[in-house]
């Protein structure tokens, strides 16, 4: 339940000590009991993995004196009191200055147990916060940044520390929200070009009237306001990366050109006829098909192919829904760091509408959902209102999840059956037998 996480017992009296020790460990938690204060301080340190559990009188340190010297230290670790009949005042006055809680004796272990399961479970928030906190500040591996369990996001990432180093350019396919440009830093940062920049743009936010002058820079007297020379985004990401997102709305006229300087890796400034050599590394990202839109002749077909060399494709939340719990776990410990704040506990029954969801704006969806959470703003938007039901058997919940599965679907086919059924690899009387059985008719998703 809590690997790694220890509870140091500090009680003189050996028939208490013993009692409670044995009651820690049938409950299945790591005890080390002490019987002075002294010799339990000696194994704390900042950061100490577990909790202390300390009797108030002592020989020697008292628990008082005990609980002072560790926040002196380490503000976050729980210190729980163990009181007699006439201390509970004291104790009180304790936990306004930092004490977790406080037990009076005599106590039921069952008492004990649930107060020391409580501390450890903030115990263990506490230090995966830092943990996060630290790997915010260090970085981190590739599965600290690309996070998931599932079988694609584990492909993704084997197959971007594969590709890393290549010179060749890259094409990510995914829908809005599900972290293409992270998996586009991921490129810079895991390849030799890491010490370089890693420069993107949105293709559909830059007006196509300045779009060249951004990209590629232009020289003094170029154009009207054009006062000093600027050098533009793809020179600037020289030697690094050069990211450009949503490039299926890049207009034709200006695909000719970003055309050339894949060819050519060089680029000429407005206003200049000098060729300027370049060494970028080409990513682009795409929540369209480009081949189909080159068909349609949206898309320019040379470009296209210039660019269909490394290709990711990023499943949306909704087709890689085991990884939610993680996901949103982690966004709740970073929004708990961001904002000093402890990180509030999800329910069970707030994780079940978690995995129901249909999540249209995927991982940047869940984020922000993470975040009110923290916040305390979440209740508004349905998914983590609190819920007074009594929990859903095992039956109850696979129910709600297929039913959640199969709504998506024919949401995202138009209520085409056929293609759900190709999707979800139903028959199709199996299909339809499952959605008489939640109430779905094909006609209201058209």
């Amino acid at each position: 339940m809590f690997e790694g996480l220890k509870v140091l017992l500090v009680e003189d009296d050996p028939t208490v000590r013993e009692g409670s020790e044995q009651a820690l460990q049938l409950a299945g938690l790591d005890v080390q009991a002490f019987h002075s204060a002294e010799l339990a301080y000696k194994v704390l340190a900042p950061g100490f993995p577990g909790i202390v559990v300390s009797d108030v009188r002592l020989p020697g340190m008292s628990g008082l004196e005990l609980l002072a010297a560790i926040k002196a230290f380490d503000a976050n670790l729980p210190v729980i009191l163990v009181t007699g009949h006439g201390d509970i005042t004291m104790a009180v006055q304790a936990m306004r200055t930092g004490a977790y809680d406080f037990i009076e004796k005599p106590y039921s272990s069952e008492q004990l147990v649930d107060v020391i399961l409580r501390a450890l479970e903030t115990r263990r928030l506490t230090l995966e916060v830092h943990s996060l906190r630290r790997q915010l500040e260090d970085g981190g591996g590739i599965e600290s940044r690309l996070l998931g369990n599932s079988v694609a996001m584990r492909d993704i990432r084997r197959l971007i520390l594969d590709v890393a180093n290549e010179p060749a350019d890259v094409l990510i396919y995914g829908d809005t929200g599900t972290g293409k440009e992270m998996v586009a830093r991921c490129l810079h940062d895991f390849s030799h070009r890491r010490k370089h920049n890693f420069v993107a743009v949105n293709c559909g936010a830059i007006p196509e009237n300045i779009f060249e002058s951004e990209v590629f820079g232009h020289e003094t007297g170029a154009f009207t306001g054009a006062a000093k020379r600027q050098v533009g985004k793809i020179e600037h990401a020289d030697h690094g990366t050069f990211f450009l997102d949503e490039i299926e709305s890049l207009p034709l006229s200006l695909q000719v050109k970003l055309l050339r300087v894949l060819q050519e890796r060089y680029i000429e400034r407005l206003g200049s006829n000098i060729a300027t050599p370049v060494d970028v590394r080409v990513v682009a990202a795409a929540k369209l098909d480009l081949e189909e839109l080159s068909q349609q002749q949206k898309f320019r077909s040379d470009l296209y192919y210039r660019l269909n060399l490394i290709v990711l494709h990023l499943p949306p939340l909704r087709e890689r829904r085991e990884d939610i719990p993680m996901l949103f776990e982690h966004f709740v410990l970073a929004a708990a760091a961001r904002y000093n704040r402890a990180p509030p506990i999800v329910t069970s029954a707030q994780m079940r509408n978690l995995m129901a969801h249909g999540w249209p704006g995927n991982v940047r969806e869940l984020r922000n959902i993470a975040e009110r959470f923290v916040l305390g703003i979440a209740g508004g938007n349905g998914l983590l209102a609190a819920s007074q039901e009594a929990p859903l058997s095992l039956a109850e919940q696979v129910n709600g999840f297929e039913r959640a599965l199969i709504e998506q679907e024919l949401r995202n086919y138009a209520g085409n059956v056929s293609e759900v059924s190709n999707v979800l690899g139903l028959p199709k009387q199996t299909l339809y037998h499952k959605m008489q059985k939640y109430n779905l008719v094909a006609e209201e998703f058209r």
